[in-house]
């Protein structure tokens, strides 16, 4: 660029390391805002079990992943493939791979390589971070952005203190899920203040509350079931679940998060089936369950039939009466009903739903309300389920988003 835009990035989350390396990389003066006191704390909590960045499926599959927001997101995936993820890592020094279940990790299975590497380039490329920054709004009277020190920091580098020009600014703070780590939604007082439509946040890919017996609680929280199948309607996922003090939890649960909390803001409690022996029959299940002793104990007869561990055992106690044929006992275990009644709190949840509105939002994800102002990441209003999903439409909206703001000082301040 002829003209050096000073362009300030709210938010050191991937989304906005993104956007970051984008801008700084066509010649802007970018100053990256962080209100904690480093930087990608979530993207390091992400990699803990492995950083799984992206999925190796069909395009129109994995843009299938984002719902209703997939028509919005489409041309920030299109320009932004998993392709392009694993050649970027690899210009960071950090080489690909693809899991037998298709998602795409980095060879070293962790973040911190990978976000030391990035950090590195942007500090080369001249990108300047402020950690331990609060942004709070705008001014009234100037309409400039303003700051306060947070995280015991006491003062303001001179580059934040009022009044603080910004040529554009892209907003990429998060949403709402594990506010430990920096996104704790407390930016949506000043976009609604600004006239941004900004739908309800919510927690996804979490888990769900249900009633316990204290039996329960005590014995088995922390149990994992697997494999399971789970069915909710016309929605069936297997995997992992896990039984927790006040309800379950697990990556089963969390791909029929969005369905389930819906329903139950709208109707109430959710009745959610679970198959506990997927691979086997109805048939096969009372075929074996009739060849143990009937005074035998319930834990025993699934043990010895099934190898059913005793987690089953309570777990069809909770649901009522227990069958006593082995037919009637069989079917209850390929669908045995948890009245969920609601979704764990959004702290506890791996992401969040809802946000700033695709109305609210020009094509590039500038604000209508506020031009000049962008928005990425978990900002924006949609949801996809955990396998790379999340991070991909975070780095891809961070791109976007800078590349809109270039494209918008293009044309407004050439």
């Amino acid at each position: 660029m002829s003209t050096q835009y000073r362009v300030f990035v709210i938010g050191g989350g991937p989304a906005g390391l993104a956007a970051a390396e984008v801008l700084s990389d066509a010649g802007c003066v970018v100053h990256v805002v962080e209100r904690m006191p480093s930087l990608g704390r979530k993207f390091l909590m992400a990699g803990r079990g492995g950083l799984n960045i992206s999925h190796s499926e069909a395009q129109e599959k994995l843009l299938a992943r984002y719902g209703a927001a997939a028509p919005w997101l489409a041309p920030a995936l299109a320009a932004w493939t998993t392709d392009d993820i694993c050649h970027w890592m690899s210009g960071l020094g950090q080489e690909s791979f693809i899991g037998s279940s298709g998602r795409v990790f980095p060879k070293s299975m962790k973040a911190s390589p990978l976000l030391r590497a990035w950090l590195a380039r942007l500090q080369q490329q001249g990108v300047q971070f402020h950690t331990r920054v609060d942004w709070t709004g705008w001014d009234a009277t100037t309409g400039r952005l303003t700051f306060t020190p947070a995280q015991g920091r006491s003062d303001l580098s001179l580059d934040l203190v009022e009044p603080c020009r910004a040529d554009a600014v892209v907003l990429a703070t998060g949403g709402a899920s594990w506010p430990r780590l920096g996104s704790n939604g407390a930016w949506v007082p000043a976009l609604q203040a600004q006239g941004a439509t900004v739908v309800l946040l919510q927690p996804a890919n979490c888990g769900f509350r249900t009633n316990w017996s204290a039996a329960m609680r005590d014995r088995f929280a922390g149990t994992p079931l697997k494999p399971v199948t789970l069915r909710f309607g016309d929605h069936t996922v297997r995997g992992e679940v896990v039984v927790t003090a006040t309800g379950l939890e697990g990556g089963a649960l969390y791909a029929l998060s969005g369905v389930l909390r819906n329903h139950i803001s709208q109707h109430g409690p959710a009745e959610l089936l679970l198959d506990l022996r997927p691979d086997l029959s109805v048939a096969t299940l009372a075929s074996r369950l009739a060849k143990v002793r009937p005074r035998e104990s319930l834990s025993n007869r699934l043990r010895k039939a099934l190898r059913l561990p005793p987690v089953v055992a309570a777990l069809l106690r909770e649901a009522g009466e227990v069958p006593v044929t082995p037919q009637a006992l069989a079917e209850r275990l390929k669908a045995l009903p948890v009245l969920l009644t609601g979704p764990e709190s959004i702290e506890r949840a791996i992401s969040s739903a809802g946000g700033v509105a695709q109305a609210a939002c020009e094509a590039n994800f500038m604000l209508h309300a506020k031009p000049g102002v962008f928005v990425a990441g978990e900002m924006l209003d949609w949801e996809a389920p955990t396998g790379g999903y999340l991070l991909h439409a975070c780095l891809a909206t961070g791109r976007a988003a800078a590349k809109g703001a270039l494209q918008w000082l293009r044309e407004t301040r050439s």
